[in-house]
């Protein structure tokens, strides 16, 4: 049994001491193909060389995050369009909208997310996309480019039934991260996840942020890494009436056709604490 953790940023700095460690933690508790999440100019960077010395092991996606869209310019969108024919740069993003933080102008943030959408459908790449507080904005454009698009991910979904209905009507996939184990704000999810297809469903760590609250005991650095994958899909299994077998297999088999991977010659099984 396999699991493909399709969102992980371990470009972070927090990894930059122990990255070869992290990964082999993360096979040996059957995690074994990773997303590198690129959000900004450097970041995008970072993942592309992960991905670059861990062949089969780490992929990349590269794009601007709501949080630096003020950062983007004509500079930045070349070199977007360059990364975007590396193989190992599986899609576009993170793109998209979050009026939480509001670190970058709203009509900003905008703007940069129809430049990335515009690329992406130019270059038939798939995108991996962020929202928070912004359905409203983030929904519009989105219907507005999403036949241009061949595949969407609205990846670290906490949002309400509605917004689910809506993504899936646009035929979207949907990333679910440890929120789920969060008691304290993501019980909704735990009936959500039900709605979502399987072949539609795919699980992520967002590492290093978003550490599930199920980990027991709670590492006292408070770091996730993709090595907890495992009790998001086992939450989720829970939540959804099926095996963790089932719901490996069938999210490992979408995210691989998600981000054209090939299946992974070899499983292993998955490790216990």
């Amino acid at each position: 049994m396999q699991l493909l953790d399709i969102g992980a940023n371990l470009g972070h700095e927090s990894f930059r001491h122990d990255i070869d460690v992290t990964l082999q933690r993360a096979q040996a508790h059957g995690v074994g193909r990773m997303i590198v999440t690129g959000a900004s100019r450097e970041g995008n960077e970072h993942a592309l060389a992960l991905a670059h010395a861990h062949p089969g092991v780490l992929w990349a996606t590269a794009g601007v995050h709501p949080h630096h869209a003020v950062d983007y310019d004509d500079a930045t969108e070349a070199r977007l369009r360059q990364l975007a024919h590396d193989p190992a740069v599986r899609a576009l993003g993170e793109a998209g909208l979050d009026y939480h933080r509001n670190y970058s102008p709203r009509d900003v943030q905008l703007q940069v997310f129809e430049r990335q959408l515009a690329i992406a459908a130019e270059l038939g790449k798939p995108v991996f996309l962020h929202q928070r507080d912004a359905h409203a904005d983030f929904v519009v454009l989105l219907k507005r480019w999403r036949d241009k698009l061949p595949t969407a991910v609205v990846h670290c979904f906490t949002d309400t039934r509605e917004a689910l209905a809506g993504y899936l009507a646009l035929d979207c996939h949907i990333g679910i991260t440890g929120w789920i184990c969060d008691e304290r704000r993501g019980t909704h999810l735990r009936e959500l996840v039900r709605d979502i297809p399987a072949n539609r469903l795919m699980i992520e760590t967002d590492a290093p942020y978003l550490l599930p609250r199920t980990v027991r005991p709670q590492p006292a650095h408070r770091r996730n890494e993709p090595m907890y994958l495992r009790h998001i899909a086992e939450e989720i299994a829970r939540d959804r009436g099926e095996s963790v077998e089932t719901l490996a297999a069938h999210t490992t088999a979408t995210a691989e056709a998600f981000f054209g991977l090939p299946p992974l010659a070899q499983a292993r099984p998955l490790a216990k604490d």
